[in-house]
């Protein structure tokens, strides 16, 4: 019987051939970007021609799912085995952010892979191509070197996650029978370092907004008007600091959220964010008495995104008619970001500040969720990752960022666990985007053994 260390050498020995390598360049050099209005023949083709065939050479059986949004469909594929064993749900995205081509350093293309060190370059290398690719040819390399998996599988790839997963939720709530497991394992954004595995079990929230004052019609001479009219950028400016002190420290209390768990805490202690490259963290920035890892993955953050008045690029000396920002609420578990907007409005009425109008952005808000540390899917994915590398891995309640988490946790009413195979310095969403070809390798390694390790579980049970 091919034994675990047999198999993970198996695939690290597939890795080391160049065969992850080749696949990877060819995925990546479909320019599936979901940003561009005319890209819906490139994102289909992905699911078509790439993931679909991919999946049935491993024993598969795939279809694409309508979209209820109307967008670019879904695929979705199943291996079944045996129903006494546990079914895992996976995930992933096949669309990418703008390519941004002419931004990318000399000797670089989002579309083709190039390898610079371990350094691995190109669009979705990180987001997502990558990292879903590593769970399916994990997959299949238990697959080649055992015969069955040991459990049943389904898959659910989109399209449409760079532009708020239209769809997705709906797509769940529509097709739960169909969904139907026991947990969800799958894989996106980046470790807490590259050096350390890591496992996070939702997300944060984000909320957009957009704030406004639009006073009157056209500007005036700052010198014959200037004590006379009110100035809608100072007025915006005051209304901002109102909202969030010179620290970053949230000042409506109907956007603060409630106290972190004790068990997010404890989860939390060992937790150090920041990256060697990347940029040095502000110890004296957002909630007084909170560490850095409380402040990013227990706590909300409110940013401004964007502000304008006047004209920035070439001011002129008058008193600007109008001012806007757009300002993000990030935010955990526990909070009801329907609230927020009656929060904000109440908030600046009592300070006099009612020019300043307030509205939900277009964007589509992604909710907050958060699984136990506790739970007994989490133990068991992260003793298999300690078994494989020797190290315990960090454990986020949630991660920073944002994903469709919720589409999976409340929609499917599942446990989710994410193990990310990318890492924060990663250049995600921008030019140079790359994986690093050592944190995929070990990747690989890690899904390989807790694939083979939920088999051999359930034979056992």
């Amino acid at each position: 019987m091919t034994t675990r260390s047999d198999t993970i050498q198996a695939a690290l020995d597939w890795f080391d051939a160049g065969h992850f390598l080749a696949e990877l360049r060819r995925r990546v050099a479909r320019r599936t970007e979901s940003q561009r209005s005319d890209a819906h023949d490139e994102l289909l083709a992905y699911l078509e021609d790439e993931i679909g065939p991919a999946l049935s050479g491993s024993g598969f059986a795939w279809r694409l799912l309508d979209n209820p949004s109307g967008g670019v469909p879904f695929l979705y594929a199943e291996r079944h085995e045996d129903v006494n064993r546990p079914t895992i749900l996976t995930y992933g995205h096949g669309d990418v952010v703008l390519g941004h081509d002419a931004q990318w350093r000399s000797g670089l293309s989002p579309w083709t892979v190039v390898v610079d060190g371990d350094r691995w370059y190109g669009r979705g290398t990180a987001d997502n191509k990558g990292q879903h690719s590593l769970n399916l040819a994990a997959l299949a390399q238990v697959l080649a070197a055992r015969g069955s998996l040991g459990f049943n599988v389904k898959v659910l790839l989109e399209m449409g996650e760079e532009t708020g997963s239209p769809g997705l939720r709906a797509l769940c709530e529509r097709e739960r029978a169909t969904f139907a497991a026991d947990v969800l394992i799958a894989s996106d954004g980046p470790r807490l370092s590259a050096h350390r595995p890591t496992l996070f079990l939702g997300s944060r929230g984000a909320f957009n907004f957009d704030l406004s004052v639009d006073l009157r019609e056209g500007a005036h001479h700052s010198g014959n008007w200037g004590g006379l009219l009110a100035n809608p950028g100072t007025i915006l400016a005051n209304a901002i600091a109102s909202m969030v002190d010179g620290r970053g420290r949230i000042l409506v209390e109907g956007l603060r959220p409630p106290p972190i768990p004790a068990s997010v805490r404890a989860a939390l202690a060992d937790i150090e964010p920041g990256e060697p490259g990347g940029p040095e963290i502000d110890r004296d920035w957002g909630e007084p008495g909170l560490t850095p890892a409380e402040r990013v993955f227990g706590w909300n953050a409110l940013e401004v995104l964007a502000f304008r008045t006047g004209n920035p690029e070439h001011p002129v000396n008058a008193i600007p008619p109008r001012a806007s920002a757009h300002l993000q609420v990030r935010f955990v578990a526990g909070c009801d970001h329907t609230a927020f907007i009656a929060a904000l409005r109440a908030h600046l009425d009592r300070r006099g500040l009612a020019a300043v109008r307030v509205a939900a952005a277009r964007s589509e808000v992604m909710r907050a969720t958060r699984l136990d540390p506790g739970h007994p899917w989490v133990q068991r994915v992260a003793a298999s990752i300690e078994r494989t590398t020797g190290a315990r891995p960090a454990i986020l309640p949630n991660l920073g960022g944002s994903l469709p988490n919720d589409c999976f946790a409340e929609a499917l009413a599942l446990p989710t666990v994410w193990i990310p195979h990318s890492y924060p310095a990663c250049s995600q969403h921008a030019p140079n985007e790359h994986l690093l070809g050592s944190v995929a390798r070990e990747g690989l390694a890690i899904m390989t053994g807790l694939f083979h390790d939920l088999g051999e579980a359930a034979a056992a049970e």
